[in-house]
Parts: C-alpha cells; structure tokens; sequence
C-alpha cells in the first residue's frame, strides 16, 4: 500500500519459497503462472478468476472484473491458464459491476456452497451475476456484506476450517451477513480486531494443517479444537501490499 515501506525483494522471494515448501509439504502439487513485467500484483493469485467444478457441468473458471484498472491487467493470462487446461471459461457481463475471484468467492469447507463477500472491492451487483451465472451448474452462493475497509476482502476476516466451523473477525460484517453465519455454521471462533489485521483469517487449510503467517494463542485454541496443525510462514514482505497466505494461491482441484 501507498503508506508502506519498500519491500525487500530478496526476502519477498524467500518467504515465496517458503510458503511454496509449506504446501509441497503439505502433499500438494504446485504450479505457477509466468510472471509480467509491471504486473507485480499477480503474487496474489486468488484474485483474477474464479475456479469450480460442478459434477454435471465439468471444471470451470470465472474471469474477475478488477475494481482497480492496473489489476485488470492480470486477468486474461489466468484466463488463458485454465483455457489451456480445459477449463469451460464463463464469462460474465458484468458491465459496471466488479467481482474478485476467490478473494470474496469462498467455498464452503464442504465444496456445498460459496460465500460470497461485497461491498470494497466486489460489488453486490457483481455478486449477484455471480450468483445467478452459479445456479445454472447447481451451486449455491450466500452473500455477506462487508462493512470495514481494513477488512476489504472476504478471505481477510472469513476463514471455514471444517465442515460446519469458521474462523471470523465478525466487525469485518454487517449485522445482516453476521446473522447469516451464526444460523449457519455450528462452531464459530471469532477473532478481535488485531488477530484479523495481523492476517489471522488469511491462512487456509492444507490437508490436514493450516498455514497462516502469524499464529496468536486465540487462533492456535481455536485451531486445536478443530484437529489442525499450524504451520507458520512468514508473509511479512508481501502484507505490506495488503495480503498473505490465502491471497497467494489458488486452489484449482
């Protein structure tokens, strides 16, 4: 962000490598996108598309439209990505409206649904494309206002951990959105207003473990309780810009 100070590149690459081990570690396969010059934002690479799969309609993925035009710029090579891949490109017309990706697109931690977060950088209106483009391949999507800047995507103050638990920061939601998530999910740990800036719901679940970059006795209770084990990388250098471990990969299977 503007006000930060200047990022060490070689620790960045560093703590890259790292959170790169933490999920081969984890059992994953991992791969990359090629990086373009001035697009120094394609780091956080759950943001340019949204990608499913819907046992009668197959893989698909769901460009973003960006809120901020630099970012725009991103977009079409994670497009071409998965459209080498066979993924089935949906294409939205989403005319002034804007949507995240995965950012504000979270599944359910039972692949059943997805929540969908609006209001700083996806748009209600870009929600409910989004919506409306999921009931045709058959999945639902919850909406969730989010009404604090420091809290401008989703994935910064929701984090599902198992079938029926979520991690929240619940300032980050309107009192309607919060409502929806407490009639939702039986196990809720919230977090305060300093575990959530600090990144706490930016980790995510690697088979078994959760990777987050800073790990506070609140959080490691609550991880306990769900039988994961935290795995701590530090994210230091790419916070500066405004994520972590969650805005740095996309799940795509």
């Amino acid at each position: 962000m503007k006000d930060a100070p200047p990022v060490d590149h070689a620790k960045a690459l560093a703590q890259w490598d790292a959170l790169r081990r933490a999920f081969d570690d984890a059992g994953f396969v991992t791969h990359t996108i090629d990086p373009v010059p001035n697009l120094e934002d394609m780091v956080f690479t759950a943001n340019q598309i949204f990608v499913g799969h819907s046992p009668k309609h197959g893989k698909f993925a769901v460009p973003s439209q960006m809120r901020f035009a630099s970012r725009r710029l991103e977009v079409p090579y994670f497009v071409e990505w998965f459209r080498a891949r066979g993924y089935q490109i949906i294409d939205l017309d989403l005319g002034d409206e804007f949507l995240e990706g995965h950012g504000d697109l979270l599944w359910d931690a039972d692949g059943s649904r997805i929540w969908a977060g609006y209001g700083y950088r996806s748009s209600r209106g870009g929600v409910e494309k989004f919506a409306d483009a999921m009931r045709q391949v058959e999945i639902p999507v919850t909406p969730l206002q989010l009404v604090d800047p420091y809290f401008y995507h989703l994935d910064t103050c929701f984090s599902p951990l198992k079938p029926g638990a979520v991690m929240i920061h619940p300032g980050g939601f309107s009192p309607a959105a919060l409502a929806t998530i407490r009639g939702a999910f039986p196990r809720i740990y919230e977090i305060d207003r300093e575990d959530g800036l600090g990144f706490a719901c930016n980790g995510t679940v690697a088979n078994g473990r959760f990777i987050i970059s800073h790990l506070t006795e609140c959080v490691a209770a609550a991880l306990k309780k769900e039988g994961l084990t935290p795995v701590v990388v530090d994210t230091s250098e790419f916070e500066k810009s405004g994520g972590s471990v969650f805005c740095m990969k996309l799940f795509f299977d």
